[in-house]
């Protein structure tokens, strides 16, 4: 019986991958990156498949929301009756395309984890609570200056058994749309000086340590509202050298 992967294990691989890439900028890490083994088991082994009919695909796209995007996406606080456990946050920021001009009217959406790591998910059978007055998911529409703002709780960490004692960094989801639902990028935002960074093979999986910071956001104490949240801004750059890292094939 093959002993169970720890820690040990997963950092000397992901250090000989970054050794391998040693110098080589990479905004889009590899499909199979070993580390994160259940890449391995899921990336697409074939070409993408053209579709024939793009409107049929959207039909069943993502989205968090039945009607019209409200004021009350935006703020994952107030979306139930009573208040959410947690540390209250606010965060901003700008998409951007290559030249740093706004990108107007995008989708933006986000979901994540409660302030004890748990998703209100029937699969996510962590052992931490629960909290009845926060959903985790919320959406906006950025403005004439390509700007997006939400209101919610700081995330948690939490176990994924990738391996031994494995935890992910705190993070939100995010993903912006085109003009369609198959225009659609997913990323993931970390917060500043998380130590638990060089022990994810998630973020690991993105080699050029460039990119990874790309992922951080940064606090701004002007972005705080006082006596109410903390304050962190991160700007999502669609395309180019300084673009931020998107999984690809969505």
């Amino acid at each position: 019986m093959t002993p169970p992967l720890t820690q040990a294990d997963i950092d000397g691989e992901i250090a000989d991958l970054h050794k391998d890439c040693d110098g080589q900028e990479a905004n889009h890490p590899p499909r199979d990156f070993a580390p994160y083994r259940s890449s391995v088991l899921r990336h697409p082994k074939q070409p993408l498949i053209m579709v024939k009919e793009p409107e049929a695909v959207e039909l069943t796209g993502p989205v968090f929301g039945v009607t019209d995007v409200t004021a009350l996406d935006a703020d994952l606080t107030k979306q139930h009756a009573g208040e959410p456990l947690g540390e209250r946050i606010t965060v901003q920021g700008r998409v951007l395309d290559r030249a740093g001009r706004p990108v107007r009217g995008q989708l933006v959406e986000v979901w994540q984890a409660n302030a004890s790591g748990r998703y209100p998910h029937q699969r996510d059978d962590h052992p931490a609570p629960l909290d009845p007055n926060f959903t985790g998911v919320g959406r906006c529409l950025t403005d004439d200056e390509g700007r997006y703002s939400f209101t919610t709780i700081k995330p948690g960490a939490y176990p994924w058994r990738n391996h031994v004692n494995a935890w992910r960094p705190a993070h939100i989801h995010f993903s912006v749309f085109g003009a369609a639902f198959t225009q659609r990028l997913v990323t993931q935002m970390y917060f500043p000086n998380d130590p638990l960074f060089a022990y994810d093979p998630v973020l690991q999986s993105v080699t050029d340590e460039r990119a990874r910071q790309r992922l951080v956001a940064a606090y701004e104490h002007d972005l705080s509202v006082p006596e109410w949240s903390l304050g962190y801004r991160w700007d999502i750059v669609l395309d180019g050298p300084a673009a931020t890292w998107m999984e690809e094939g969505r």
